[in-house]
């Protein structure tokens, strides 16, 4: 029986190291017809920027979301998990003065993020007019990749620790 957890164990982890050593995929596209903000805030970092677009949120999600589940293993999607965040986290997790409606963030477990921001102006003095075009909403798209190291490093404690742990488990099984 012993044996045969620990060979489920190493399959499984050889399983899971696959999928971390996988690369990084590309910084996501844009929706079709949206303009680049080229205001020095939204250039700063290769791994933000920032579109002007007339897609409604829905529609943004989506696009990022069908961009962000295209990642496969073994022809397999890979998994991926949504997280809303209020928008209030934007000027944290984005830049700081960003203005927000929205914020979600895309992930792929023990790898890489996209994190969402929209700005749908409320007022006419928010009102988005770039090169005399009116636009519906700015988005803000942050792009955190990880270092497959890193993965394999955390990984590799996480399986050392369920190791630990079932040791544990099977030692106080013992005294009783």
């Amino acid at each position: 029986m012993k044996k045969f957890f620990l060979g489920i164990l190493i399959l499984g982890s050889l399983f899971v190291l696959g999928y971390l050593i996988l690369p990084n995929p590309p910084f996501p596209s844009p929706p079709s017809g949206s303009l680049q903000s080229n205001e020095p805030a939204d250039t700063e970092t290769p791994f933000r920027k920032a579109y002007f677009t007339d897609y409604s949120r829905q529609q943004v999600l989506d696009w990022y979301k069908s961009q962000f589940r295209s990642l496969t293993y073994l022809g397999f999607p890979v998994p991926s998990e949504e997280l809303n965040y209020p928008p209030e986290e934007a000027q944290t997790i984005i830049r700081d003065q960003t203005r927000s409606t929205f914020l979600e963030e895309l992930v792929h477990p023990l790898r890489e993020s996209v994190y969402i921001n929209g700005f749908e102006p409320t007022s006419p003095k928010d009102v988005i007019i770039i090169q005399g075009r009116h636009y519906r909403q700015k988005i803000t798209i942050k792009y955190v990749p990880s270092s497959s190291w890193l993965r394999i490093l955390v990984f590799s404690g996480i399986v050392g620790a369920t190791v630990i742990l079932f040791r544990e488990w099977k030692r106080t099984l013992k005294t009783k």
